[in-house]
């Protein structure tokens, strides 16, 4: 006499403002279907090419990304990473041209490399804000103004520290002490310690 093994069903992640479990329908794209389509979308960023490539509809992957929020954050990171490459190839053609075929006056083929103008100003312009951002380093001012802001925040947690005096506690203290009277703009005063 067989056995019958009662299996629990598979759990998804559904719903787009309150996220909730739901079981798997029958009609539902498998996790291999799901595997193939967000791999595919990273390297293409094509919904429709990927669908395909993972045997479903585009439709159907439009409506398991708007019922189904685990779906659609891998969809995001797909999304993210598949720009990525592809301004990855956009500044390697940029920066090392691509190959064109052309005829010399004495009728040879040779290869020249074409460098686009348009591509490598737009690649300019995206990348423009991030440059100046990476040059630009704080000024003393800011600087102190960031390490008066720790301190503060050191001599509070110090202060809630001592209130509880737990176990645990003690070594944390000292984590703290230390780094109050070792800060080159903290007074003694101030430091409390």
């Amino acid at each position: 006499m067989a056995r019958r093994i009662s299996v629990e069903p598979e759990l998804t992640l559904d719903g787009k403002n309150s996220p909730k479990l739901r079981r798997t329908r029958r009609g539902d794209i498998t996790p291999e279907q799901i595997e193939t389509f967000l791999a595919t979308l990273a390297e293409t960023c094509n919904v429709v090419r990927s669908a395909r490539k993972a045997g479903v509809s585009a439709n159907w992957m439009y409506r398991k990304r708007r019922i189904d929020a685990g779906f659609r954050l891998a969809w995001a990171a797909a999304v993210r990473e598949g720009y990525a490459r592809l301004e990855l190839v956009l500044l390697e053609r940029a920066m090392k041209g691509t190959p064109k075929l052309v005829r010399t006056a004495r009728g040879t083929d040779r290869v020249m490399r074409e460098y686009s103008t348009a591509l490598a100003v737009a690649l300019l312009k995206r990348h423009a804000e991030l440059a100046e951002e990476a040059a630009v380093e704080p000024d003393t001012d800011q600087m102190r103004e960031v390490r008066e802001r720790i301190l503060d925040k050191l001599q509070r947690l110090k202060e809630r520290e001592e209130a509880i005096e737990t176990k645990a506690a003690p070594d944390r203290l000292e984590l703290i002490r230390w780094a109050l009277r070792t800060s080159p703009s903290c007074s003694p005063a101030r430091a409390g310690a």
